[in-house]
Formats: structure tokens, C-alpha cells, sequence
């Protein structure tokens, strides 16, 4: 998946001189391409996605969710790990590594969150790379995936080296796998998407700001330096878009494996906590 991922990002880069229309946001120099893919992506999202999502909040009991959610939290850990030590945040690894450590034997491959008194962190190879000063990119939309960077694409690579998940080696098993994944990620989004039900505001940037701005709080472990809106020389710094008073577009949140989901009650989901 992380492969296929990576190709689509590099073929929507590929297409950029399809874009020619002057872009609002520096962050987002490919933005008539990205709306296309957006528009591309919701319209699966609402005849496909959505509608498995539906149907497994409703047949799943809750207990079985937090055991799927957090067995994928605990395969996360893994690439969590592998970014403390990339970072040198020791202390971080040796708590992360505890984590799967106990919660793979004690709470029986990660099903039941036994190490929920060690904190849940949030690393991958993207932040790693903006950790050491590598600048973001251009915003992209993945068709099919959703919203990334330029660095958060190439970072899946890093990611897929030391992914227990990437390196399943039963092709069909793997991909079940990141099939169950998906549909548990657009579940939880879910709820949260009803916050933009009826909201007078442009829905592809709305969504494009929140990743934009997370990735950063991320890479900066919530504490970002201060933005500088007017310099045009930012290198695809993060500009938060204004709400539009017209008809704005329809889409619903798409479905991403960019780590976007709220965490269920119980669980400790690995895309949703702070460091």
C-alpha cells in the first residue's frame, strides 16, 4: 500500500503542468489538480467508502472496535520506535518500545491496550524528515489516499522499511489487513465530519488547513514557530484559508491512510496523540 501510495503522488507530480491556474495558497501551488483529484476522491468516498464505513459501525460490537483500532495502534508503534531513535528522542523509544513490548505479549498482539499508562506518541518518517529541517513541499492529493506533502510521500518509504503492516509477506493477508484499516479510519471519521455538515465554508481547504497545520504541530511537537503570512518566500509554509460567504463545495471528508482519525474512547490510536 505504502508503495502504491508513493507512485500515485509522483504521477499527481507529474501532472502539474495540467495545472495552470495561479493557486491562492503557496502550500498549494497544484491546487486546480488537487480539487480535481478531491472531487475524484469524494465521489468514491460517498458511493463506496462511506457506506462500508456505515455498515461496520453498525454491525461491529463496540469492544471489537477498540480491539481492531488498537491492534493497529500497536503495529504503529513499530514506525514510532524506529523515528524516536531516527530523531534521537531516547527516552520517547524506550517508552514506545515498552508499549509494543507489553501490549504484543500481555495484551495478546496488541488486541487489548495493557501499556495504556505509557503515553502514545506520534512519529513517522515525514516528521523525521521536517525533524532534520527538510521542507514540506507542495500539498498533494493522492487519488484514492487522500491528503499529503511531497516529504510525507517520500517519508512512506522510510515508513515501509520497518512496517510489521508493509512487510506482512501473505500478499492477500497484507492487503486484507490495510482493506480492515481503511474501513476502521473513514468509521471514526465519521463523527467527526458531521462538524462541516451545513458549515458555510470551502470543504477542499478547510481540509487541506487541518492537514497542513497538523503535520506541522507534529513535526514541531506542538509547538510550532510563528507563522510569517507575508512572506511569499516561505517555502509552502502553512496559510490558513479564508471561509467563503458564496455556495461553497459539497464533498465530504475523504478517506486517507494519512493518520487523520480521532481515537476511539478506549484505545490509543497512534495518529492522534501528542508526543
Amino acid at each position: 500500500m505504502k508503495p502504491i501510495r508513493i507512485f500515485l503522488a509522483l504521477a499527481t507530480l507529474a501532472l502539474t503542468g495540467c495545472a495552470s491556474t495561479q493557486a491562492n495558497n503557496p502550500a498549494d501551488p497544484l491546487e486546480p489538480l488537487n480539487r480535481s483529484v478531491y472531487q475524484f476522491n469524494d465521489t468514491l468516498d460517498k458511493a463506496i467508502t462511506k457506506p462500508v464505513a456505515q455498515g461496520y459501525n453498525k454491525v461491529m460490537p463496540e469492544m471489537g472496535k477498540i480491539m481492531v483500532a488498537n491492534f493497529f495502534s500497536n503495529l504503529d508503534d513499530v514506525v514510532v520506535t524506529a523515528n524516536d531513535l531516527l530523531q534521537f528522542k531516547l527516552t520517547q523509544a524506550a517508552s514506545d518500545g515498552s508499549r509494543f513490548l507489553f501490549n504484543s505479549t500481555f495484551g495478546v498482539f496488541g488486541l487489548f491496550d495493557v501499556a495504556s499508562r505509557l503515553e502514545k506518541h506520534n512519529e513517522d518518517f515525514g516528521q523525521t524528515l521536517g525533524y532534520w529541517g527538510v521542507a514540506s513541499g507542495p500539498y498533494l492529493v493522492v487519488p484514492v489516499l487522500g491528503p499529503s506533502t511531497l516529504r510525507d510521500s517520500i517519508g512512506d518509504i522510510g515508513d515501509s522499511q520497518v512496517s510489521l503492516l508493509a512487510r506482512t509477506p501473505h500478499v492477500r493477508t497484507r492487503n486484507q489487513l490495510y482493506l480492515l484499516k481503511a474501513v476502521k479510519r473513514r468509521a471514526q471519521l465519521l463523527t467527526q465530519e458531521s462538524v462541516l455538515e451545513g458549515a458555510m465554508i470551502d470543504r477542499y481547504a478547510f481540509i487541506r488547513d487541518a492537514y497542513l497545520q497538523r503535520r506541522q504541530n507534529f513535526v514541531y511537537d506542538g509547538n510550532p514557530p510563528q507563522e510569517n503570512y507575508n512572506d511569499e518566500e516561505s517555502d509552502f509554509e502553512y496559510q490558513p484559508a479564508m471561509p467563503v460567504t458564496g455556495n461553497a463545495a459539497e464533498p465530504v471528508v475523504a478517506p486517507t491512510t494519512t493518520d487523520s482519525a480521532p481515537s476511539l474512547p478506549a484505545t490509543q490510536e497512534h495518529d492522534t496523540h501528542k508526543h
